[in-house]
């Protein structure tokens, strides 16, 4: 169940009651989400609550409702699918004064016949005056319509996914509708956000266009270009006369209960077939790395009377951007951090007449105010800052907010197209370090502080000849290889309207102490040679040691790779030397009994010693080819010596024994 708050103002917040201090509860199904992780929407109008969320703890079942006051309740109709199953609702508005409430969402498209699934952002449309049908569509919308937003840049994907939506009434009738759309196919962090701006009167145009219409037969979208009946359903005027036969401009937006021909049709073409293009027909924003999940829109005024929209912007990383739109397109004035841990912001909404912004995030709320004048220390810097909220007082000289403030002293750096006057010209002092005393040959970083992010940055050496071994970043960091001529006075120069300012002065002295130092007092600027990835130009650097001692280990790797090389052949040859079989080097094996004797006749039988060795390992029985045995062939058969002789021999030596 859902209890419901109800206050005139943020600072003071009440229960709704039905009597007795009892607050008013209510069944919440339809109107608040079953899982925190849905997207959904709610607006409070005349004292019932519209509401775009999920009727269904699976999140498959969206709606948008009307709940609370007298009227009953009414819905869209699941069964006809006027909403796709994983529409997801961002943001609702309602024009004071008008009887029709906006809701904007995302959702697959189904009238498309493409092999991926593509997601359409869409703007829909109901009736506050809405009561249902009698018999067709009881207690649901008569006048639902949906339309689809396009937010497009030439030569990029389309944003495609809407964010986050808030419209901005016009003081002399109308309105303007901001939204934060991102690209379906971007991967990751690295993608686009970009923020279109549509009008009512383009929304409005194409809700009075053409219908679809879905063919069974083909199960197809196609436009329907048949007769529209009679009042048209979701009508926005009609005209009649009153007593005094004046023309009366009636805004009659319900068809009414009884017209059940106009709510059978309505029941099948409730989608448009046209599509709402932004202004320009491109985004006002586009910002790289970047993704918005919250946008805020505030109308001022300078001092001159010009009128201003000033972006609100929350990043899902915890930052607020604050962007300026101009006639030459939108620019960011300032980056603020919020929370001092990385989350997204959740909401973001204004007090009105205070010049407060409310930010609100998973831990609580945040009061930011909106400008801080006092950052801006000097006239060029308040003025090239382009915030409307700002101005430079020339009595009390300090930037002050417009808000309440007279304009008769007071400049605005927004309206000047020419450069800034001649009477605000001074310079303000730049940024002055302390004097660095670099190791030799050390690498040293002198950053460029960027307050303003429509200036150009450039860097100046006080000295005749740009000294060698600089680069400049891509962030307008000025990198410096030390040497001895490197030491001098280093400025960075901010351009931007035909104004040229210092806002940043580094001295580098010598690191060897020596004479080496420029004369920092010359005017001569020289800025050749500091431009991005620049490096010496005044003389060449030799590479004679280095090249050296490049050869010199190269012949020491080829030199320890030969020998190695040449140490592994040997051993291979050494071991091809040896006889396989033998367990002493050589040696030739000797088989445990004699091969046939080549005279044909029988082998001998092995006696005495060598019969006991006989069952031995054949590896063991090894003889040198040489000395003692000089008189065996390769098959063990000594050489001129009969069998008999030797039988005999052997025999007298036993029985001497």
């Amino acid at each position: 169940r859902c209890p419901y708050f109800i206050g005139t103002n943020l600072e003071t917040f009440s229960l709704v009651s039905v009597g007795r201090g009892q607050p008013l509860l209510q069944d919440g199904k339809g109107q608040c989400p079953f899982d925190p992780r849905h997207k959904y929407t709610a607006i409070l109008v005349d004292g019932e609550l519209y509401t775009g969320t999920m009727n269904n703890f699976q999140g498959n079942e969206p709606i948008i409702s009307r709940a609370l006051g007298s009227r009953t309740l009414l819905k869209t109709d699941a069964f006809l699918r006027w909403l796709n199953v994983d529409a997801g609702f961002v943001a609702s508005a309602n024009i004071p004064g008008d009887e029709k409430v906006y809701f904007f969402f995302e959702e697959t498209a189904e009238e498309f016949d493409f092999f991926e699934k593509l997601t359409v952002s869409r703007v829909a449309r109901v009736c506050t005056n809405d009561v249902g049908g009698e018999k067709v569509l009881q207690k649901k919308w008569t006048t639902f319509l949906k339309a689809q937003l396009t937010c497009f840049q030439p030569g990029h994907f389309p944003f495609n996914v809407i964010h986050h939506s808030f419209v901005l009434p016009q003081p002399g009738g109308g309105a303007v509708f901001y939204g934060v759309f991102t690209s379906q196919w971007q991967m990751g962090d690295a993608g686009s956000t970009a923020v279109c701006t549509f009008n009512l009167e383009d929304i409005e145009r194409v809700f009075n266009g053409k219908y679809k219409e879905l063919n069974k037969e083909s199960s197809r979208w196609t436009t329907y270009s048949s007769g529209v009946p009679d009042p048209r359903p979701g009508s926005v005027s009609s005209t009649r006369l009153d007593k005094k036969k004046t023309t009366l401009s009636l805004s009659l937006c319900s068809v009414g209960p009884s017209a059940d021909r106009v709510l059978s049709f309505m029941k099948n073409h409730f989608l448009m077939d046209g599509k709402v293009v932004p202004r320009n027909k491109q985004p006002l924003l586009v910002k790289q790395n970047v993704k918005y999940t919250r946008i805020a829109v505030d109308q001022t005024r300078s001092v001159t009377g010009t009128s201003y929209e000033v972006m609100f912007l929350g990043t899902d990383q915890g930052f607020l951007h604050k962007a300026v739109a101009l006639a030459s397109g939108a620019h960011i004035i300032e980056e603020i951090q919020l929370f001092k841990d990385p989350e997204p912001v959740q909401n973001l909404l204004f007090s009105p007449g205070k010049g407060i912004l409310y930010v609100g995030y998973s831990k609580g709320v945040l009061q930011v105010p909106l400008a801080n004048c006092s950052v801006y220390r000097s006239c060029a810097d308040c003025v090239l800052a382009r915030d409307p909220y700002c101005a430079w007082d020339g009595r009390s000289q300090s930037c002050q907010e417009t808000r309440g403030a007279g304009a008769s002293s007071l400049n605005s750096g927004i309206s000047w197209s020419r450069g800034p006057p001649e009477t605000h010209r001074s310079l303000s002092p730049p940024c002055i370090f302390p004097a660095l005393s670099p190791a030799l040959n050390s690498v040293i970083r002198l950053p460029c502080p960027q307050l303003s992010a429509l200036a150009n940055y450039t860097w100046s050496y006080a000295g005749h000849t740009t000294p060698p071994g600089l680069t400049v970043l891509d962030d307008k960091t000025l990198v410096i290889i030390m040497q001895r001529q490197a030491a001098g006075e280093y400025t960075c120069w901010a351009s931007e309207n035909g104004h040229r300012q210092a806002v940043a002065r580094y001295v580098v002295q010598d690191p060897t102490g020596g004479d080496g130092y420029p004369d920092i007092l010359n005017e001569s600027m020289v800025e050749e040679g500091l431009e991005r990835g620049a490096g010496p130009q005044d003389r060449h650097r030799s590479y004679w040691a280095q090249f050296v001692t490049v050869t010199v280990l190269l012949l020491l790797t080829l030199t320890t790779a030969m020998a190695v090389a040449g140490f592994s052949y040997h051993n291979r040859l050494k071991a091809k030397s040896k006889v396989q079989g033998c367990n002493t080097p050589e040696a030739t094996k000797v088989s445990n009994q004699e091969k046939v004797p080549l005279n044909g006749g029988r082998s001998p039988q092995l006696q005495g010693p060598f019969q006991e060795g006989a069952n031995k390992d054949p590896r063991d029985c090894c003889v040198q080819m040489e000395g003692l045995y000089q008189g065996t062939d390769v098959d063990n058969n000594r050489l001129n010596a009969s069998l008999g002789a030797g039988e005999g021999s052997q025999g007298a030596a036993l029985d001497s024994a």
